[in-house]
């Protein structure tokens, strides 16, 4: 197992590199450091938000078996982007406001620093193993819309209708209470016929949810992922954190990998993941460096209407970051956020993320 040099954790070099390539953004380190449960971990490891359980446990495998960290990520995150409950992911997803699930991804390949991402595709349930596709098999990182879909139907992913019913209804139900000033009529409001079981009653879920999942091995290579079906009811074409390299999900094979779930315009305005992992590269914890991102994210919320009655952001972030060592946290902006993490002390389990704000 590779090992690293430990004045590039705690080196003054190392510190002032990190600086110049964050911008001087770096806050004061705190006297005492706090000690978070995945400090101390070395070895290998997998981390994932905390819909990806199943998924960290699958990586494992996979990587035991000699996968390769990206191939492994991508796999185990494939058990959620499949599962129709789960309507942040893939299949399931809650569509756009036309009724349409468009979904996002981004995978990174520590050992090559190469990167693929896939944008708005549509009707194609795996698009984290699309963004894999462009990884290796294309000197591109990003498609998009109807080329992605073109791109993944040449290398042989089938063509499905990803608008469960579930997912369908949620829809239906949001169309019909978006506005008081349009023809629908509210769920209250609808004609009942003898007979016939009114179609669009219920809460309305929302979620701008995601999956992230990273990963090193015995060798101390990384890989990580990110997928998502986005932001409920977006505006069609809106592109969120998630297939934004540096933003959603990054990695450096030197330092670690982040990546991030949550409100998908602010991870993207503050360049989350590549901020984590520069941090990590300073000095900072895995779980240090998530707290500074979402402290500099609660900084640079300047809008009234992202903030609550205690000016704190109305939304939630939360970042999740695995150092080359096996040193591993998750943080969180508003608290009650787990996160996922098989490492090996044992079967995938939660950990309570750590909070900026309780």
């Amino acid at each position: 197992m590779n090992t690293i040099d430990r004045r590039r954790f705690l080196g003054v070099g190392a510190v002032g590199a990190g600086v110049a390539l964050t911008g001087g953004l770096a806050p004061a380190r705190p006297a005492r450091r706090e000690a978070h449960e995945g400090d101390g971990h070395r070895g290998p490891c997998v981390i994932s938000s905390g819909n990806g359980v199943r998924a960290c446990d699958r990586a494992w495998e996979r990587m035991q078996a000699g996968a390769d960290p990206a191939a492994a990520v991508v796999e185990g995150v494939g058990i959620v982007e499949a599962d129709e409950n789960d309507m942040s992911v893939g299949y399931g997803g809650l569509p756009n406001e036309l009724g349409v699930v468009q979904l996002d991804a981004s995978v990174m390949h520590g050992p090559s620093h190469k990167a693929g991402a896939v944008a708005c595709i549509e009707n194609i349930k795996h698009p984290a193993a699309v963004a894999l596709k462009v990884l290796t098999d294309t000197d591109h990182v990003l498609l998009v819309g109807e080329g992605a879909k073109r791109f993944a139907i040449q290398h042989g992913f089938p063509e499905e209708n990803l608008l469960t019913e579930k997912a369908r209804n949620a829809w239906l139900r949001w169309k019909r209470n978006a506005s008081p000033e349009d023809d629908w009529l509210d769920s209250d409001q609808g004609i009942e016929l003898k007979g016939q079981q009114q179609g669009a009653a219920g809460e309305i879920p929302f979620t701008y949810g995601t999956i992230h999942c990273g990963a090193v091995d015995g060798d101390g290579d990384l890989g990580a992922t990110t997928t998502t079906s986005g932001l409920s009811y977006k505006i069609p074409g809106r592109v969120g954190d998630s297939p934004i390299i540096g933003a959603g999900m990054y990695v450096d094979n030197e330092v670690g990998s982040a990546g991030a779930t949550g409100r998908g315009e602010a991870v993207i305005q503050s360049c989350g993941s590549f901020m984590a992992v520069r941090f990590m590269e300073q000095g900072m914890t895995p779980t240090e460096a998530c707290l500074a991102v979402l402290r500099h994210i609660d900084s640079r919320t300047k809008r009234k209407d992202l903030r609550d009655a205690q000016n704190r952001p109305n939304f939630n972030v939360a970042m999740y970051a695995l150092r080359k060592d096996g040193a591993y946290g998750g943080a969180v902006l508003r608290g009650g956020v787990n996160f996922s993490v098989r490492d090996t002390t044992g079967p995938a389990r939660h950990l309570k993320c750590a909070a900026v704000h309780a």
